[in-house]
């Protein structure tokens, strides 16, 4: 034990080094936050299992990051893990869900959302219109910024819901990052990847847009926030 919080990061093999390693890259963006968290992986290819892992009674955060395919293959690889990520937030804790992260917390899925997660690049006023990497703007807490975006989605609360904080928008208005709660926790679910490294950059051939690891920490410290 480090003393340090502690968080849970799913991890198989749509997640993996094949496909940008992005539980890898969520891993870094936790640990260089000011939370300084100690990341275990926790999945088919983790330390342990979801449901293990969120028993744990130290665990601060979970975070569910992007993800190869589409997100119905993606719960169905997951579904068996729903009911300890549930009980685990509203419970008061917290989950972090990025690009595919994103998708999976709305209903039909995780329910954690009050509201849908559509596909960005189909909706209208798009800066990008296929579901190729790309280096997208948005408006964060009102400044523009670029960040490494693939299809991702973006959220669309339900009328009644109440106490969103939405972070950023994608340049069509519609949000790119928000924070909601959910039971006595918190979801903090973003379309775009502030965790994205410069190597991903380059291995799409696409020119780096200097690091987003200050969206990221603002992204967590709302998230963590009482």
């Amino acid at each position: 034990m480090t003393g340090r919080p502690i968080a849970v990061v799913f991890s198989d093999d749509s997640t993996g080094p094949a496909d940008g390693d992005d539980t890898g890259a969520m891993a870094a963006m936790l640990t260089a936050s000011a939370w300084n968290f100690e990341v275990i992986t926790a999945g088919p290819r983790g330390s342990m299992s979801v449901p293990e892992a969120l028993a744990r009674p130290d665990v601060r955060l979970y975070a569910q990051p992007g993800a190869d395919g589409d997100d119905d293959a993606a719960f169905r690889r997951q579904k068996r893990d729903k009911p300890a990520i549930r009980d685990y937030v509203a419970q008061g804790g917290r989950y972090l869900g990025i690009c595919m992260g994103g998708f999976l917390a709305e209903p039909g899925h995780f329910n954690l959302f009050r509201g849908r997660v559509n596909e960005y690049y189909s909706s209208r006023g798009a800066s990008v219109t296929t579901d190729d990497a790309a280096v997208i703007p948005v408006l964060w807490r009102g400044r523009r910024r670029k960040m490494y975006f693939q299809d991702g989605g973006y959220m669309v609360p339900k009328r009644k819901a109440t106490g969103i904080t939405v972070l950023a928008t994608y340049t069509n208005g519609s949000i790119a990052a928000c924070v909601a709660p959910f039971g006595l926790g918190k979801v903090g679910l973003c379309g775009p990847h502030p965790e994205a490294p410069p190597e991903w950059y380059s291995d799409e051939k696409l020119r780096y847009a200097g690091p987003t690891q200050d969206l990221g920490d603002d992204l967590v410290d709302t998230l963590m926030a009482p």
